[in-house]
């Protein structure tokens, strides 16, 4: 296992939510959103008060990482609290792969659901799913006692003939709804609304229904991901973008900016709220920024796997806050567990951050965090990060180094003038690479 020093708390999260009351969890992932594209990441061009607000009333971390640069990888470490190169979903799912037998998050792991559904918890999963499209991956097979979304990469918002919407799609735009309906548990949903708006609805109608007991929401959004669609109501917002491209998009993400609003006003104050996007905006697809950061999804350099990371518990933190501590999105199954006095399973990659979030400690929970997604891999230890990006018909690429401290835009590739540091973090990855197992898929 990695080594690993947070000061002043046990490794893996002990049991730690003292207050009585087991908190509700509502956990809020966004699809394909940069690190500039939110008004508290610093984008003056789209509003986003409601995502906002999280940050303004919790905790922003500046370098929050997700494990893997692609949506299904991503999805697989975040649900386990483990590098899904440890049990073998290294790749993304997409199209027709989705629904074959063996592409799956492995039955061997168990998920956030899984382990509070077990603690009495209610549990539902609203939104994309995207950890196998067959029945035995089915969500409601994963700890979730209620689903409303689809299970593959990517859905669209409305349905066809796509009225009331302005599209801007891609001449080859995958077919994303074939043998991909909309469910309500196993059951085709006839879902007229605007996917986005009806994400919400479905939030915070679970919510309704499970006051006065304990519950978690996971609310994985498809917003901003592709296809481009967005609703006349959100496009009459920003009609001062000439941009065609770059209205839908702004668009679309008050859209969800909305409908995050109409969840967290249901909210109480003994909510543990977490929002964080799977990975970097891709920037041609979707003209999404990730600003300062250099590139995108997909990609091992900053702009495909740091992204907008925040968490709000308004009875139990403060607020207000912004840290620059590394973290990663496997340290969720851990906090959350800690926050819902679980313990933790052994063998996690994440750890509870509750412990820096309460200020019993400024210690970065992780000395050293750790990427591979085929022949991209990346180390960071402490300040400095190594990057093997391959490129697309090119040679094999060196390693390159690059100190964030300083250059958190990696335009500097320290490996010539600093070879020694280079070593160390590449016998570092190499130490780490031999703890995982190959691909599955």
């Amino acid at each position: 296992m990695l080594r690993r020093e947070f000061l002043g708390a046990l490794a893996g999260g002990l049991a730690q939510n003292t207050s009585g009351a087991k908190p509700n969890i509502v956990l809020i992932v966004a699809d394909d959103l940069g690190y500039g594209e939110l008004g508290c990441q610093g984008n003056p061009q789209i509003p986003t008060p409601n995502i906002d607000s999280i940050a303004t009333a919790g905790v922003r971390f500046t370098s929050g990482y997700v494990t893997a640069p692609l949506c299904c990888p991503s999805r697989a470490g975040l649900m386990t609290g483990r590098y899904q190169t440890r049990f073998g979903h290294e790749f993304n799912a997409i199209g027709v792969k989705n629904k074959l037998p063996g592409i799956g998050l492995p039955l061997t792991e168990k998920t956030i659901a899984d382990h509070l559904k077990t603690a009495g918890y209610r549990t539902a999963c609203i939104g994309k799913w995207h950890l196998g499209g067959s029945e035995k991956y089915h969500p409601l097979n994963r700890g979730f006692d209620e689903f409303f979304g689809f299970l593959h990469e990517g859905h669209y918002y409305v349905p066809p003939p796509y009225q009331g919407v302005t599209s801007h799609l891609r001449p080859n735009e995958p077919p994303y709804d074939e043998q991909n309906p909309l469910l309500r548990g196993r059951e085709v949903a006839n879902e007229k609304e605007y996917l986005t708006d009806a994400l919400g609805r479905e939030a915070a109608g679970f919510i309704e229904r499970n006051r006065g007991r304990p519950y978690f929401l996971y609310l994985p959004f498809n917003a901003i991901h592709s296809p481009m669609q967005a609703s006349e109501y959100y496009m009459k917002r920003f009609a001062s973008i000439a941009d065609p491209h770059r209205r839908v998009f702004a668009a679309m993400l008050s859209a969800m900016d909305d409908a995050i609003g109409a969840v967290l006003r249901k909210l109480g104050p003994n909510t543990l709220v977490i929002f964080h996007s799977d990975n970097g905006g891709p920037v041609q697809e979707l003209t999404s920024s990730n600003a300062p950061l250099r590139g995108q999804k997909g990609q091992m350099y900053e702009g495909g796997i740091r992204i907008p990371f925040m968490m709000q518990w308004k009875s139990r933190i403060k607020g207000g806050r912004t840290m620059d501590q590394p973290v990663i999105s496997c340290d969720l199954l851990p906090t959350i567990l800690a926050a819902a006095g679980v313990s933790a399973p052994a063998g996690l990659d994440g750890v509870n951050l509750l412990p820096l979030l309460r200020g019993e400690t400024q210690a970065p929970p992780h000395q050293t965090l750790f990427w591979r997604m085929g022949g991209g891999r990346a180390l960071r230890k402490g300040n400095w990060k190594i990057v093997r990006q391959p490129q697309r018909g090119g040679k094999e690429p060196a390693i390159e180094l690059f100190d964030l401290a300083a250059d958190m835009s990696e335009t500097k590739d320290l490996a010539a003038s600093n070879p020694e540091k280079l070593a160390e973090l590449t016998a570092a990855w190499a130490r780490i690479d031999r703890e995982m197992v190959p691909a599955l898929w």
